[in-house]
């Protein structure tokens, strides 16, 4: 099932064939969602865009596509009478009629509801670079933002039928580990005897007391740097010492994946050490090639490999050999990608992993999740890739699938901030750790349950193992929704009372949505049973509901085209308030006739559905009973 703006582009594009013939096929018809309802459902403006160059009056231009919509079959089918308005817009209504047959045409009910939509876009390999962990830290509240929003680009890219390869790039390497490792081997060194019988207690301390006696003993900085040798060397015991500090990493925050429902696995992993050995051939090969320019399809640049101060630079120029990336005194800004004493850097190991990323797993797109502080960077290794011709397809056989150019993509996001608007911290200036903010978000939640279930008018008779599934499902929505729902390259900030508040846009409100249309229809199912009949729009808030759940897919569509999760945390939120405008209008259980009652609780039924899948998406868990 087509969404109904892809339809809708269709028919206008054939109309615009007869317009100014077979060139309309390819011209944009800019249909968007009405911005009143009392312009319709949907308009277009592209008559305004076209007047200029048919050197015709925007309304004349209009008219003659109203005129050659109208001679349309699927276009009557579809939509009541195109109006012209204004200077030239185009109001489009759709038949009541018609949206009932798109919600009858729905399948049921199944353990994959799809709600009948089908992606009729060619699937492709997409790679999602998220979450990134540094070993031997904690996860704080810094890594919420990159590993949800990630996750949920995942599930709604897999959704549409893409083959998605989850890549969490953990900072599992680095001249750091050989301290870690020397500090381990000295004072823990039981542990590599027995790595399953010790735990760290405290991963934090045990950096910060390393990295104390970093500064304070020449001698274990000196050990320290032999442990980095030996790591590079594979020497067995530094290798243990370092698979032990990965390890007791992993048991920090694989917990808090499970906890957040997100879909990173051991397997998913491919962290710093993963490229390690591929980083001194990527280097040389540069080298050797010295300079590359970009396919004449791509933004004009050229990358010159060379050294500066003995470090391996790649220089950015444009087409008039003005530098592409400059410091703040206009010089031209470099990329290292080694330093002079032969290590190497963050831009290697990301050189390196979009090369794999590429090459050996085919990626036809590839998305990276991060904060804003790192959007130079990313521009500077999405440039390199183009230049070195990395990301080209041109030469690939007529018969190969894939897009002409792999896609880059950098996700950037703001900081979450607290009420002072700075980035959120804990009173002594430290940062959030996420397990104890998810502590507190899920104690919260239980306590103003535990308030419901001592009020005799919003008890729900809720035993204590209820209580605590209930807490956790709504505490840890109600943080991912309210981090969600932001404009992801704006900051935010945290408020608890917002995000566990019962109205308004939240987690928790569209939880309470789904789990009340759960209990109409375990009403419904105590009465009578839910029958099957056929929708039947009669009233306006029925067809404005029927015409909102319809819009889902289109939804998804523009949330993969942009990678924004907010506007799917917005359509979700208009299709409760229809819901609730709807309910409170339209008697469901008490309805006129049975086949009214019928139609209803079919509705309803979608309603949930839609509810429950875009919850999903979110990796939100919605509850029967609230």
């Amino acid at each position: 099932m087509k969404p109904i703006a892809a339809q809708l582009g269709s028919l206008f594009r054939e109309a615009l064939a007869k317009v100014i013939g077979d060139e309309g096929r390819d011209v944009d018809p800019l249909i968007r969602v009405a911005g009143d309802e009392r312009f319709g459902d949907y308009q277009s403006n592209v008559a305004m865009s076209l007047a200029k160059r048919l050197t015709k009056k925007p309304r004349e231009v209009a008219q003659g596509i109203v005129n050659a919509l109208a001679r349309l079959p699927a276009a009557v089918e579809i939509c009541q009478p195109f109006e012209v308005a204004g200077p030239g817009f185009i109001n489009i209504r759709l038949r009541d009629i018609w949206l009932a047959d798109r919600l009858n045409a729905i399948p049921r009910a199944a353990d994959d509801d799809r709600l009948g939509i089908d992606s009729d876009q060619p699937a492709q390999t997409v790679v999602v670079d998220y979450s990134g962990p540094n070993i031997a830290k904690q996860m704080h509240v810094g890594h919420l933002r990159s590993t949800i929003i990630g996750d949920s680009i995942a599930r709604i890219l897999e959704f549409q039928g893409h083959r998605v390869i989850r890549q969490n790039h953990v900072g599992d390497w680095g001249t750091q580990f050989g301290m870690l490792c020397a500090y381990l081997k000295e004072n823990l060194p039981h542990a590599l005897g027995q790595p399953d019988a010790v735990h760290l207690a405290d991963l934090e301390a045990f950096y910060r007391q390393a990295n104390a006696l970093a500064e304070s003993d020449p001698a274990f900085r000196d050990r320290a740097r032999a442990e980095v040798l030996a790591l590079h060397q594979h020497e067995p015991s530094t290798i243990r010492a370092w698979q032990y500090i990965v390890n007791e990493s992993r048991r920090s925050y694989l917990p808090i994946y499970r906890r957040l429902a997100v879909g990173l696995r051991l397997e998913d992993e491919r962290g710093e050490s993963f490229y390690a050995d591929q980083l001194a051939p990527l280097v040389a090969d540069l080298q050797r090639r010295q300079a590359f320019a970009a396919p004449p399809a791509l933004p004009p640049a050229t990358v010159t490999i060379k050294e500066s101060d003995g470090a391996v630079c790649a220089f950015f120029t444009g087409p008039n050999g003005e530098p592409v990336f400059a410091k703040p005194d206009g010089t031209t800004l470099p990329m290292i990608i080694r330093k002079s004493d032969g290590a190497f850097l963050y831009a290697t190991t990301d050189l390196a992993a979009l090369k794999y990323r590429i090459d050996t797993l085919q990626a036809d797109r590839v998305i990276y999740v991060t904060d804003t502080r790192q959007e130079q960077h990313f521009q500077m290794v999405f440039q390199f890739a183009d230049a070195a011709g990395w990301t080209s397809h041109i030469a690939q056989s007529p018969h190969q699938t894939r897009p002409p150019r792999v896609q880059l993509d950098h996700v950037t996001f703001g900081s979450i901030l607290g009420e002072d608007r700075r980035p959120l911290k804990t009173r002594s200036g430290q940062n959030v750790k996420l397990a104890d903010l998810l502590d507190e978000a899920v104690k919260r939640a239980e306590q103003l349950l535990r308030s419901n279930e001592a009020d005799p008018d919003k008890k729900r008779g809720f035993n204590e193992a209820q209580i605590a599934d209930v807490a956790e499902a709504v505490g840890i929505g109600a943080v991912k929704y309210a981090d969600l729902s932001q404009n992801r390259q704006s900051d935010y900030v945290f408020s608890w009372d917002k995000m566990l508040a019962l109205d308004g846009n939240t987690g928790p409100y569209l939880m309470y949505a789904y789990a009340r249309i759960q209990s109409i229809y375990r009403k419904a199912a105590a009465a009578n049973g839910a029958p099957a009949d056929q929708v039947v729009l009669e009233n306006q808030q029925e067809r404005l509901l029927a015409r909102q759940i319809l819009r889902f897919a289109e939804t998804l569509e523009s949330v993969a085209a942009g990678l924004k999760i907010n506007l799917l945390t917005e359509y979700l939120y208009e299709l409760a308030g229809h819901f609730m405008k709807f309910y409170e209008t339209c008697p469901v259980l008490k309805a006129d006739t049975e086949a009214q009652r019928a139609s209803r609780l079919n509705l309803c039924d979608l309603t949930a559905r839609t509810l429950r899948r875009g919850l999903d998406l979110l990796g939100i868990r919605t509850l029967e009973r609230m």
